[in-house]
C-alpha cells in the first residue's frame, strides 16, 4: 500500500469525484439538414469506445452532422475498445460502423494469414470507410513515480486497459517492441482507465496506466488543477534503441499542454496509433445506398464537421491513401469519396469456436480469440 500524507488523499478524493462523476450523453442536437421526404429512414449503430473517451465524440458528431442527411438515424455506443467494435460490428444486429485503431485491425489481420479461423471469420468481411486521424498513446505515473520515459517501464505494473480494447493491444505491442518479451500476467492489470487512475493515486498495485486517446481526451481534460500532484505523463526518448523500435509500428506523436491547460505545464512527446472508421462488406441494396448516401453526406458536411466537431476531425482528411496488406476499403463508399475528392480537387451469425484458453497467447485473448474451457 501507497502510504500518502494527508493532503494528497484529500486530493486523491477529488480526482475520484471527478473521474467518477456521471458523464451526461452529449445531445444529438439539430441535424445540420433533413432527409428528404421520399427518403425512408433508418436506424444504424456506430460502436466507439468508452463514455470519456475520443472514439464516442467522434461517433456522435458523425449522427449530428452527417447520417441526418442520409436518411439515418445513428446511436454512438459506448464499448470496451477495438477488438470489441469488430467482433460487434461483424455480429450484433444494427451496428453498421466502428472505430477501430490501426494495430488491432492489422493483428486480426495476421492471425487470420496464420490461419486462425475465428480471426479470419471476423476481419475478412470488414471494410475500411475512411482513415481518421493518430490517436495519442498517454504512460501515466504518479508524480513521484522514478521513472521519466516511455523505455524504463519493463518490469513494472502496468495496467493496459480492459480486454478487447485498442489500449490493450498497443500497450501490450509496444512493450513487446521495446523489450522482445511479453508483458507476464502477473504485472498487467484489465482494469478501466478511471479504476486505475485512482488505483495508481491511492495505492501501490500500478506503476503505469496506459491510455489511448486522441487529444484532447475528456478523461484528461476534466481532471481538476490538484491533479497534477499526483499524476504525470512519461516522456519518450526517440533515441532509446527500445523506442526506435516501437516507432516502425507507432507513429510519434506530440501531447500538448493546450489539450490539458489544467495539467501539463508544457508538451510531452509521446506515441500515436491511428484510428480507422469501418463498416461490413454489405451487399443488401437498402443498405448500400443508405450508406453511399452516408459518404456523401460526410463529403459535403466535412467542413461542418472540421469548424464544429471534435478538434481531431481537423487531422482527417477524406483522400483515401493505399490501405495495408490485408485491408481493402468499403467499395461504395470508395466510389462516392473518391469522386468527392476529384471534385474537391478541379469526394450476422454466431461465431464459430474459438481455440481453448490454454493455447491462447496474451494478444488472443486481449483480441477476444480464446473461449474459456
Amino acid at each position: 500500500m501507497l502510504h500518502l500524507p494527508r493532503t494528497l488523499h484529500a486530493l486523491a478524493a477529488a480526482l475520484l469525484t471527478t473521474l467518477t462523476a456521471a458523464t451526461a450523453l452529449v445531445s444529438p442536437g439539430a441535424a445540420l439538414a433533413q432527409p428528404a421526404p421520399s427518403t425512408p429512414t433508418v436506424s444504424y449503430k456506430i460502436v466507439t469506445a468508452s463514455e470519456r473517451g475520443t472514439y464516442i465524440q467522434i461517433g456522435r458528431d458523425l449522427a449530428r452532422f452527417v447520417a441526418p442527411q442520409a436518411g439515418i438515424e445513428l446511436e454512438a455506443l459506448a464499448s470496451k475498445g477495438s477488438a470489441d467494435n469488430v467482433s460487434r460490428l461483424r455480429y450484433d444486429t444494427g451496428v453498421k460502423l466502428a472505430i477501430v485503431q490501426s494495430d488491432v485491425y492489422q493483428a486480426f489481420v495476421d492471425y487470420a494469414d496464420a490461419g486462425n479461423a475465428v480471426a479470419a471469420d471476423l476481419i475478412r468481411p470488414l471494410r475500411v470507410v475512411l482513415p481518421l486521424y493518430d490517436e495519442e498513446i498517454y504512460f501515466v505515473v504518479r508524480t513521484d513515480s522514478p521513472l521519466q520515459y516511455v523505455h524504463e517501464i519493463k518490469g513494472r505494473k502496468i495496467n493496459i486497459g480492459p480486454l478487447q480494447s485498442g489500449t490493450a493491444m498497443s500497450a501490450s505491442t509496444i512493450y513487446r517492441l521495446m523489450f522482445d518479451e511479453p508483458l507476464t500476467d502477473a504485472a498487467t492489470s484489465t482494469l478501466t482507465n478511471e479504476e486505475a487512475l485512482l488505483k495508481l493515486t491511492t495505492e501501490g498495485s500500478v506503476d503505469v496506466v496506459v491510455i489511448v486517446a486522441g487529444q484532447p481526451a475528456k478523461l484528461l481534460a476534466d481532471m481538476k488543477p490538484e491533479a497534477k500532484q499526483l499524476v504525470r505523463l512519461l516522456k519518450v526518448d526517440p533515441g532509446n534503441p527500445g523506442t526506435q523500435a516501437a516507432l516502425q509500428t507507432y507513429g510519434a506523436a506530440t501531447i500538448r499542454s493546450a489539450s490539458y491547460p489544467n495539467w501539463l505545464d508544457q508538451d510531452v512527446s509521446g506515441l500515436a496509433v491511428k484510428a480507422y472508421l469501418v463498416t461490413y462488406d454489405y451487399t443488401y441494396r437498402v443498405t448500400t445506398g443508405k450508406l453511399a448516401r452516408f459518404a456523401q453526406s460526410l463529403c459535403e458536411n466535412f467542413a461542418v464537421l472540421q469548424t464544429e466537431g471534435h478538434p481531431k476531425w481537423r487531422d482527417v482528411r477524406l483522400d483515401l491513401p493505399p490501405l495495408g496488406r490485408g485491408w481493402r476499403y468499403y467499395t461504395p463508399i470508395e466510389r462516392v469519396l473518391r469522386r468527392c475528392t476529384a471534385a474537391q480537387e478541379q469526394a450476422p451469425q454466431p461465431a464459430p469456436a474459438a481455440p481453448a484458453s490454454a493455447t491462447c497467447t496474451q494478444q488472443e485473448r486481449i483480441l477476444g480469440l480464446c473461449r474459456t474451457p
